[in-house]
C-alpha cells in the first residue's frame, strides 16, 4: 500500500509508525501540508495525519488549516482509510462539525485511558488493553463530533471513529523519546520539569511503543481490507 503521512512540522513525523510501515513492505510518503498544500489526488491507500503545535482557530496565522479541513472531509466522504493523531484528530473533528477548545492546563505525559465498549470491539483501537496509560501532549481537546463513535476516554476524550474508515486519537502512539523532549524544551506552556517527563518516558515509553506498533499494524490491516 501507499501510505500518506501528513505532517505539520519537522518534529512531528511518523517515527515508530514509519518503522512499521517499512517493515511490513508498504510505501510511506511524507507530506508537509504547510508548504505543499493539501494533496490534490487520491493516489494513496491510507492516510495518517499527525500532530503539530498549531491549533484549530488559528486559520489567519496558518491558512493551510482550511485546506486541511477540506481534504479531511474529502477523505471521509470517499472512504479513504484515515488515522488522525492529536492535532490531526482535532482538525478532523472540526472539519466534520465538532468542537475543539483549549484544555486549560496542557497535558504533558502519561494518563490513564480506557476503551469504551465500542473501542473494545473496534478493529483498530481494540488491539489496545481495555485500560492503559497513553501519552498526551496537547493544549487543546476535541469533543466527539456528531455521528462519530467514542472509542476511548481519559482526561480528555481520547479516540473516536467516523463511519468505518476514519479513526482519530488524541494521544501519541507514534513517538520517540528525543522527539518528545524536544517538544517540551520548545513549549513554554508546559509546567512539568523536563527531567520528570524524561524519567517517565524512560519508564513507560518501551511498552507504549509496543502498543503504538500494534495500533499502526491494526490500522494498516483495516486499510488493506
Amino acid at each position: 500500500m501507499r501510505v500518506l503521512a501528513v505532517t505539520h512540522g519537522p518534529d512531528v513525523r511518523p517515527e515508530v509508525f514509519a518503522d512499521v510501515i517499512a517493515e511490513d513492505g508498504h510505501e510511506l510518503v511524507e507530506w508537509d501540508i504547510r508548504s505543499r498544500g493539501a494533496p490534490a489526488g487520491n493516489d494513496f491507500d491510507a492516510v495518517i495525519v499527525l500532530g503539530g503545535d498549531q491549533n484549530v482557530g488559528e486559520e489567519l496565522e496558518h491558512p493551510w488549516l482550511n485546506e486541511e479541513y477540506d481534504v479531511l472531509r474529502r477523505w471521509v466522504d470517499d472512504g479513504t482509510p484515515l488515522l488522525a493523531i492529536c492535532l490531526g484528530a482535532q482538525t478532523l473533528a472540526h472539519a466534520v462539525g465538532g468542537t475543539v477548545r483549549p484544555v486549560g492546563a496542557p497535558l504533558s505525559g502519561f494518563y490513564v485511558s480506557e476503551l469504551t465498549a465500542a473501542g473494545e470491539d473496534d478493529p483498530v483501537l481494540g488491539v489496545l488493553p481495555q485500560r492503559f496509560e497513553s501519552f498526551n501532549a496537547n493544549g487543546y481537546w476535541f469533543e466527539i463530533p456528531p455521528g462519530a463513535v467514542e472509542l476511548a476516554t481519559g482526561p480528555v476524550p481520547q479516540a473516536y471513529r467516523i463511519n468505518g474508515s476514519a479513526w482519530a486519537v488524541q494521544f501519541h502512539p507514534e513517538i520517540r523519546r528525543d522527539q518528545v523532549l524536544k517538544w517540551f524544551v520548545e513549549d513554554e506552556t508546559v509546567t512539568r520539569p523536563l527531567n520528570e517527563i524524561a524519567d517517565e518516558l524512560d519508564e513507560k515509553l518501551p511498552s507504549w511503543q509496543e502498543h503504538g506498533r500494534a495500533l499502526c499494524r491494526a490500522f494498516l490491516a483495516a486499510a488493506g481490507r
